[in-house]
């Protein structure tokens, strides 16, 4: 016989999968914006997340430096390390077709994963602050501290990538070479500097996810994978390209694995996640969240 719970068990649930969501729109976004520009299926995102959260984790064992404080420090380090792997890596395959791509994308997904291995041994690591596993109770609910600022982080995010996309001249360029590259570079848009700014800034999104990591889970090297795959699952959900379609789909997601847990098993989360991504590709390719003039699309 089916058990519907009280109300407030449901309504817990529910602010543990928006919050838990959270962690993936943040890794979607940035996924969004080089996909929507660069049509680049970065499947090493998860990888970049756990670099960025090993180096959280370093600077506060080394330095005592407060996560969230370190993001003056893993924000511009990632900026300017995505800034280089375009550079280096993906300038010569930009728009020459997804699948070399994707294959460097897998490529440096493994020298990464196994680079940490050796660098940071497999051992799992986190980040135990005084508030780590601080709680905030408010009308007989429980809120994660670490995940609530994982969510504040998010819409963050996702508000400063929408302002850059409208109202700056580099993202209104991005927005550009995204729809229509040939009549962008017409006048007088450079792709590639559009695209190198782009996957840096993507990047960039990765280091905040590390630190949102770093903060609420135990990670190893080969952590990102999986979290590679629930970002791309997100992004799917939310629509392709588009920033707050990204986060939506991120939450979204929590909140199908965090009901799954609750009345089946933690392995059916996985398998309804999977199955949603399904159901989605076939009956709404576009995205949930997406429609035709969406203007947030990069």
């Amino acid at each position: 016989m089916f058990y519907l719970p009280p109300i407030d068990i449901l309504i817990q649930i529910l602010i543990n999968g928006i919050l838990f969501g959270a962690m993936y729109g943040i890794a979607a976004i940035g996924l969004s914006l080089i996909f929507g520009t660069m049509q680049i299926i970065f499947i090493a995102q998860g990888a970049m997340i756990v670099l960025a959260a090993y180096g959280t984790f370093w600077l506060f064992h080394f330095f005592s430096m407060d996560p969230y404080l370190s993001i003056i420090v893993i924000f511009p380090v990632s900026v300017i390390f995505g800034l280089g792997l375009y550079q280096v890596l993906f300038r010569r395959v930009a728009r020459a077709g997804k699948f070399p791509s994707l294959l460097i994308a897998f490529g440096l997904m493994v020298l990464l994963e196994n680079l940490m291995s050796v660098l940071f041994t497999p051992n799992p690591r986190s980040v135990r602050a005084s508030y780590t596993a601080y709680g905030i109770s408010a009308l007989g609910l429980k809120i994660s501290f670490t995940r609530l600022m994982a969510f504040i982080m998010a819409i963050l995010a996702t508000t400063g990538v929408s302002l850059f996309l409208k109202k700056t001249l580099i993202g209104k360029a991005v927005r550009a070479a995204s729809e229509n590259l040939e009549s962008a570079t017409l006048v007088g848009i450079t792709p590639h500097r559009v695209n190198s700014v782009t996957f840096g800034i993507g990047i960039g999104l990765a280091g905040l996810a590390g630190i949102a990591t770093a903060t609420t889970y135990s990670f190893d090297p080969y952590f990102g994978f999986v979290f590679s795959l629930k970002a791309m699952i997100a992004l799917a959900l939310g629509g392709m390209g588009s920033v707050v379609g990204a986060l939506m789909g991120g939450v979204l997601l929590g909140v199908l694995e965090s009901y799954g847990s609750f009345f089946l098993t933690g392995g059916w989360a996985d398998v309804i996640s999977y199955a949603a991504f399904m159901l989605v590709l076939m009956f709404r390719p576009e995205g949930l969240f997406v429609r035709s003039s969406d203007s947030e699309k990069p």
